[in-house]
């Protein structure tokens, strides 16, 4: 499959419609994604990313039969990762000469995954290379989301090419914003954007004011996963800029984990007395046995306070609030309050284990907690009750 972006821009990409996992299994892809490549004819023909390694023999063969692939004179590697790169060992076997730009770090991590040592020419923000009567701009952008990333901006036609910024996992036959659902488009950005770019906020702020620091036309953005903008690009621009900023809503997230109900008991009684308190919250439950993380995380970054609930086992914690704990200390969210609550029968530790790695991992620790030993009775939902509605009142 091939189509028309934008005059002589061509996209080259794979729709992967069966992923479900990605990052190893670290993210999960519940719309599938795409692997977007891009082939700008002009006077001269670059080519702006590839895809991922399964689909690579596949993309070559499709591309040969767009063009002759001796006459790419450029290979633009906006990301190094193997996603975007997989299929340059292919591709490289048929035009090894074919320079590759890329920045410093893009040409050492493609040397240090591929170890080939390919014609890599480096370019820094501001680097120009002319296709003729238009200009590509390369515009490093560090950390989003990793060291060698950068965006690469077409004069005359008004296009950014963004790679990973902007994106979604996503996969769509129609491949552009104003023609796919809005929410489903939608709930997947915030969720890429949560699970991804959540720890690099302030780089992103950064790096966008100094993007429209430069005054370019805008009239699309051509990511490199999922759908391209072309209605008001703007807006996804606008969203980053407000994801970024310690965004928070109206929410409250309960995330538990539990042995024989007890905790799962305590977490819906904890909801209600939050809701009897304050009805205009919205609060939403996940048992982290059950429930997917990267959905889960994606609600905490929308939450202004979060409570987390385990059963204590073996004077720990339960596995998998453990490891919700791990992710959201490496995600680095800000200006958020939690709390903690479980049941127990012996020692009764999950809770004071669970505020110390959420204090750790920088939320504002409101109190003590809850703990509740053996099952619920009357009296201790009661005491649930309670807790909810003086958790939320501290808010």
């Amino acid at each position: 499959m091939e189509f028309i972006v934008k005059n002589n821009i061509q996209w080259v990409g794979k729709i992967d419609w069966e992923l479900r996992k990605f990052h190893g299994d670290e993210y999960s892809t519940h719309r599938g994604s795409s692997y977007n490549s891009y082939l700008i004819q002009e006077e001269k023909t670059a080519l702006i990313d590839t895809v991922w390694g399964p689909f690579a023999k596949e993309y070559v063969e499709n591309l040969q039969k767009v063009i002759d692939l001796k006459k790419i004179d450029f290979i633009i590697a906006c990301h190094s990762e193997n996603d975007h790169s997989g299929a340059l060992p292919e591709l490289m076997k048929h035009i090894p000469d074919t320079p590759i730009y890329c920045t410093k770090n893009g040409a050492r991590i493609l040397k240090g995954l591929y170890h080939q040592d390919w014609n890599f020419q480096i370019v820094k923000t501001g680097d120009k290379l002319s296709l003729g009567n238009k200009d590509l701009t390369f515009i490093e952008a560090p950390m989003l989301h990793w060291p060698d990333s950068m965006f690469t901006y077409l004069s005359s036609d008004a296009v950014l090419f963004s790679n990973d910024a902007f994106g979604q996992h996503y996969a769509s036959e129609v491949m552009f914003n104003d023609r796919v659902d809005q929410a489903e488009l939608f709930q997947e950005c915030i969720k890429y954007y949560a699970n991804i770019l959540t720890p690099f906020s302030s780089l992103v702020i950064k790096k966008i004011k100094e993007v429209l620091g430069f005054n370019l036309p805008l009239d699309m953005i051509c990511t490199s996963h999922g759908i391209i903008w072309r209605d008001n690009p703007a807006q996804i621009i606008e969203k980053y800029l407000e994801w970024a900023d310690n965004y928070q809503e109206n929410q409250i997230t309960i995330l538990y984990d539990t042995m024989w109900d007890s905790t799962r008991i305590m977490a819906e009684e904890i909801a209600a007395g939050i809701k009897e308190r304050d009805d205009q919250v919205t609060v939403k439950l996940f048992n982290l046995a059950k429930a997917d993380k990267n959905d889960a995380i994606t609600e905490v970054f929308k939450s202004k306070a979060i409570l987390m609930g385990s059963s204590t086992i073996n004077n720990g914690i339960l596995v998998h609030v453990a490891a919700l704990l791990e992710e959201i200390k490496g995600l680095k969210f800000k200006k958020k309050k939690a709390g903690a609550f479980g049941s127990y029968g012996w020692s009764g530790e999950a809770v004071k284990i669970m505020l110390e790695r959420l204090d750790n991992s920088g939320f504002d620790i409101i109190d003590q907690g809850l703990r509740i030993i053996w099952a619920p009775d009357e009296e201790s939902k009661l005491a649930c009750r309670a807790y909810g509605k003086t958790f939320v009142e501290g808010l």
